[in-house]
């Protein structure tokens, strides 16, 4: 018996992270520990920890999709209205 996440349909995950993420993560924490050791400062370690924070997956979505669509609402797509006085 094999049992198949929703199908082969499912986004490739491991732990809390898609298999994505994942590695953006640890190209970014390389990165960040090299940056580190030659004193550049705590900077892009805070942002690889943040970006790692952000992008937890929970029921299929995280607070980076969501930031994403909010900003896009809010700042990066114009909204139109119309208001008319025919019901």
């Amino acid at each position: 018996m094999y049992i198949y996440p929703e199908n082969l349909k499912a986004k490739p995950m491991l732990w809390l992270w898609l298999l994505r993420d994942i590695a953006i993560i640890g190209v970014a924490a390389l990165i960040s520990v090299v940056s580190l050791v030659q004193g550049v400062g705590m900077a892009p370690l805070e942002v690889t920890v943040l970006y790692a924070f952000l992008s937890i997956q929970v029921d299929g979505a995280s607070i980076l999709d969501f930031l994403r669509r909010a900003a896009c609402f809010l700042i990066f797509q114009q909204q139109r209205y119309e208001w008319r006085l025919d019901p």
